[in-house]
């Protein structure tokens, strides 16, 4: 409140303002220096935009403006915009706008280990396996045409919550360190603290050359969002005697800056049988039944619902983000809450004889 009846607004173009210093100066210094240059965005899809445009232009800075092409994963979220969007691999989101999305996104798979682990494989194996593909897909576009790998170190509302295996990120960047291109981590959903480290991929000390931040950084009170910028782009960007060619009206808000760092998140795959893994049948709608139950008395719980974790419109899987401040009592009530609101989905699937 304090922020928005002193400055609530200055032309970031021109003006900063002590609360978009505090921000920029917290995040880079919460990287242990990895990252020298923040840019404070609206949204997760802003964020994601910009990091596009970033990868984009560095490439132009140095004289390599045929690297048009940009890798992410099937079973992925970036945004709702036209360019987070293309950047998904969220098949029912992209459906109604296939034609108006970029062709200069290309994809390989996600790392749902549940999901694709072959029998006996180790995770070195598996890393291995999904590094090669990666590799595969530079070769095919021509290595040189590639400005950067996207993804998020733990999968959100595609898969929800599926993490890394450990080694994947690591192997993953060392592809994108050999031809050249970027390493852009999207940790909109996962990051800022969700996974137990401030950054997600301080969970092995992967580091991104671009890495963007969202949810968890205004926990719900106030839009805002971050691209954080590693010191070899913005070097660059020195050299080239340049700005970063992008902007909106509220970039670097100050109000926004002000409510920052004010909201962890789990995610639970329903399936059928859990030794085969079998999904629900995807007419049932199991995800959004527990939705359903859940927001009724006497549970009185939201629930986020989503469909296509396994293999694109198949699999249930439903997601909790509760507050920073949630106590070990609170966390066992909703645990009950979700066990008993599944509980009566699935009842009411057996009295119609659904299951």
């Amino acid at each position: 409140m304090s922020q928005a009846q002193e400055v609530p607004y200055v032309p970031w173009a021109f003006f900063d303002s002590r609360s978009t210093r505090r921000l920029s100066d917290w995040l880079i210094k919460s990287t242990g220096g990895a990252m020298s240059k923040v840019y404070i965005m609206s949204s997760g899809s802003d964020a994601v935009e910009g990091a596009l445009k970033l990868a984009r232009e560095y490439f132009v800075w140095k004289g390599q403006p045929q690297r048009i092409n940009f890798i992410s994963r099937h079973g992925s979220y970036h945004g709702t915009t036209l360019g987070a969007l293309s950047l998904s691999g969220h098949v029912a989101r992209r459906a109604p706008f296939e034609d108006l999305l970029s062709r200069h996104v290309h994809r390989v798979s996600s790392c749902n280990a549940y999901r694709q682990r072959r029998a006996g494989e180790s995770d070195g194996a598996f890393c291995a396996r999904k590094a090669r593909e990666l590799e595969e897909l530079f070769a095919r576009l021509g290595p040189d045409t590639v400005a950067a790998f996207v993804a998020e170190p733990v999968v959100g509302a595609a898969l929800g919550c599926v993490p890394p295996v450990p080694g994947y990120l690591a192997a993953m960047k060392a592809v994108c360190d050999r031809h050249g291109a970027l390493f852009v981590l999207d940790e909109i959903m996962c990051g800022m603290g969700r996974t137990g480290t401030l950054h997600a991929w301080e969970q092995e000390g992967v580091v991104p050359d671009i890495q963007t931040v969202g949810k968890g950084l205004g926990a719900g009170y106030q839009p805002v969002s971050a691209v954080l910028v590693s010191r070899s782009i913005v070097e660059e960007m020195r050299r080239a005697g340049t700005a970063f060619n992008n902007g909106h009206t509220y970039q670097d808000f100050p109000v926004a800056a002000a409510t920052a760092l004010k909201g962890p998140v789990l995610g639970v795959e329903l399936v059928r049988d859990r030794t085969t893994k079998e999904p629900f049948d995807e007419g049932l709608l199991l995800a959004k039944r527990v939705h359903d139950v859940a927001l009724r008395e006497p549970y009185n719980l939201m629930i986020y619902h989503g469909q296509g974790c396994a293999g694109g419109r198949k699999g249930d899987h439903i997601m909790l983000c509760p507050a920073y401040d949630v106590t070990a009592d609170e966390i066992e009530i909703i645990v009950d809450c979700v066990s008993g609101a599944l509980e009566d989905a699935l009842a009411s699937l057996v009295k119609v004889g659904k299951l």
